[in-house]
């Protein structure tokens, strides 16, 4: 098995990093929390957003953080063929993600709901971008460390890159979670 050392300053030092990524992820919401009623008018949340997009995104993202498990569990066993299929099928996933809320935002922009429009949109955005932003570096990380598994193969080195990779994909996941619920869910309550 090629777990690597728990007590490696590297990992912790990842953590650290998430721990000031959530701070930033807090204010983006409090952000997104405060102005979330300042849609100058129109339109609002419950008119724009399709709860059954945002819950087919959210199917995609679950769906992803468990075949990034499923991979953790290859890189574990030393199984590198089997952790590249599905590392593969979780960036195929976070593609498939990342298309909808691209073709999400592109269909505001195009209706006139910028982030120009009102504080929300403004809000809406900023939260929802940095999230899909995160999503864009974590598939080209992804798409990386795939191409090192299959040329170098799973030596400590690797998969210790691989479990900050796996953090950082089910940190993701977690914020989602909160953004369906606060933006999405609650905006057709």
């Amino acid at each position: 098995m090629n777990i690597p050392d728990k007590n490696n300053k590297t990992i912790f030092g990842f953590w650290v990093y998430l721990m000031t990524d959530l701070i930033m992820f807090a204010a983006l919401f409090a952000a997104y929390a405060a102005l979330r009623g300042n849609t100058f008018g129109w339109p609002t949340g419950r008119e724009l957003f399709s709860l059954p997009q945002a819950l087919t995104e959210t199917f995609i993202l679950l769906t992803s953080s468990f075949t990034c498990g499923l991979a953790m569990l290859a890189v574990y066993s030393n199984k590198k063929n089997q952790a590249l299929v599905f590392f593969g099928i979780t960036f195929a996933l976070g593609i498939a993600f990342l298309v909808l809320e691209l073709t999400e935002f592109s269909k505001f922009v195009a209706e006139g709901n910028s982030w120009q429009r009102s504080a929300f949109l403004s809000s809406f955005f900023a939260l929802v971008g940095t999230h899909g932003l995160h999503i864009a570096i974590g598939l080209l990380w992804m798409a990386v460390s795939m191409v090192m598994v299959r040329f170098r193969g799973l030596t400590p080195l690797v998969t210790s890159k691989l479990v900050r990779l796996s953090l950082f994909w089910h940190f993701l996941d977690v914020v989602w979670i909160f953004i369906f619920t606060i933006v999405y869910l609650l905006s057709h309550v």
